[in-house]
């Protein structure tokens, strides 16, 4: 390998990691993080197991994990601080990687921009198999791993006014994570963006004390130093994979509705990054160049899923073991969806 071949790459990995800066962190991460951080340590355990929780019914838990992807306009990376500060307040394994597939998988404004941009077909089955996939995946993580779960630290519980307190500031940061994803113009965006920052502010400081307040902000810098840095590395080698591994390329394995052109899209669209919506175009000019629709549908499904950063970072949070279990549950039966999808359609 050349040095000038070595040093493009380099600059592209460095391109890559320039470019999440830009677009992710104010608008994306920051958010998440702060929302993570009060999941973490303002909602009271009971709160969370009460709809994730391991001894929660089934029917419920997975239903609101399976769904509430619908809510966020979150990408494979994003998500995780969420899914961390879920799993790290006692949720299920189950619930917790439900959560995990479906939120990336099946944000509104995903599902309707793929439905508009490569068919309502494949914009529908998105959305049905993605929910549907999601449970799987995390039943399928619980039969697994949850079988002589220990039980987590104890975790201080408030008082009724505090699960209300802490309801409302939920729904209010989930606003600030949202409203970016609603509003095209910096303008709505900063018209609604900026008051709604500041009432929450101002509610904080109202509703929670100082120790309540400081435990929040240790708990969001806590998340910001476990994942960032493995994400930001991340980045930068997803950056270098798609410039060794170019789309013309991928699309020279990923014709017809076979089993392996398949996998080669659900493994290639797991490796590469797609920040929220970027999938669509990129499947999108794929398929131009002759990618089937099965391959696209295991590409919509692995590819906002997982990526390389994403990877590393569900391996640091739930472990070597769970971690590489969940990237193969993921890849295996978004495989299977996509041959399944291409048999139906052809």
């Amino acid at each position: 390998m050349s040095s000038d071949y070595l040093l493009y790459l380099m600059n592209a990995g460095f391109q890559s990691v320039q470019n999440y800066l830009a677009l992710h962190v104010l608008l994306c991460l920051i958010p998440a993080f702060f929302l993570a951080g009060a999941i973490a340590s303002l909602f009271s355990k009971e709160s969370v197991l009460k709809f994730f929780g391991a001894d929660a019914p089934k029917y419920v838990s997975y239903s609101v994990a399976a769904a509430s992807g619908c809510l966020l306009a979150v990408c494979s990376c994003t998500v995780l601080p969420l899914f961390a500060g879920i799993y790290k307040r006692g949720a299920g394994i189950g619930p917790a990687t439900t959560f995990l597939f479906s939120a990336p998988a099946i944000n509104i404004l995903a599902i309707v921009y793929t439905a508009k941009i490569l068919g309502y077909d494949l914009g529908v089955s998105r959305a049905v198999v993605a929910v549907s996939l999601s449970i799987i995946i995390g039943l399928t993580m619980a039969a697994m791993f949850e079988r002589g779960n220990v039980e987590r630290k104890k975790i201080a519980t408030f008082g009724e006014e505090k699960h209300k307190n802490s309801a409302m500031l939920f729904i209010l940061l989930l606003g600030i994570l949202v409203v970016p994803e609603i509003f095209s113009t910096w303008t709505m965006m900063a018209a609604i963006l900026i008051p709604l920052i500041a009432v929450t502010i101002y509610l904080s400081f109202k509703w929670f004390t100082r120790e309540e307040l400081s435990s929040w902000m240790g708990e969001t810098w806590f998340l910001v130093k476990q994942i960032t840095p493995l994400l930001l590395i991340g980045v930068f080698f997803a950056g270098i994979i798609v410039e060794v591994l170019p789309s013309e390329y991928v699309a020279r394995f990923v014709g017809g509705e076979s089993v392996s052109s398949n996998l080669v899209a659900s493994v290639s669209g797991a490796l590469m990054y797609f920040s929220t919506l970027t999938e669509v175009p990129i499947i999108s000019a794929l398929t131009l160049l002759g990618m089937g629709k099965g391959p696209a549908l295991s590409m919509l499904l692995a590819g906002p899923a997982l990526s390389l950063p994403n990877m590393i970072v569900i391996s640091r949070i739930m472990g070597a073991k769970r971690g590489a279990s969940y990237i193969t549950l993921v890849v295996i039966i978004a495989t299977l969806a996509g041959l399944g999808f291409g048999y139906v359609i052809g």
